[in-house]
């Protein structure tokens, strides 16, 4: 993934977002990496892995109780939270 500073991502935002729409870009502020900016494609479908990965674990849990949505997307904001992180 390309990395580049807060300082070049404010002063080139337009490219920059130009630019993640063919591969995410890592936003860095004093060496550490702290944003990531990619396309709505990408996003969405990464939100979609992640509900998707949430609701076979549920069903391969073996657990025949009611199926709690609220649960199922809570599941899937920490896998998106988990990845976003890597």
């Amino acid at each position: 993934m390309k990395s580049i500073t807060a300082t070049q991502a404010k002063q080139e935002f337009g490219n920059v977002i130009l630019r993640s729409q063919i591969a995410p870009i890592s936003v860095t502020r004093n060496g550490n990496p702290v944003s990531v900016i990619m396309s709505e494609t990408q996003y969405q479908s990464m939100k979609l892995q992640n509900l998707r990965a949430a609701l076979i674990e549920g069903e391969q849990s073996g657990d025949a109780g009611t199926l709690d949505m609220e649960a199922i997307k809570l599941k899937a904001r920490m896998l998106l939270k988990n990845v976003e992180n890597t």
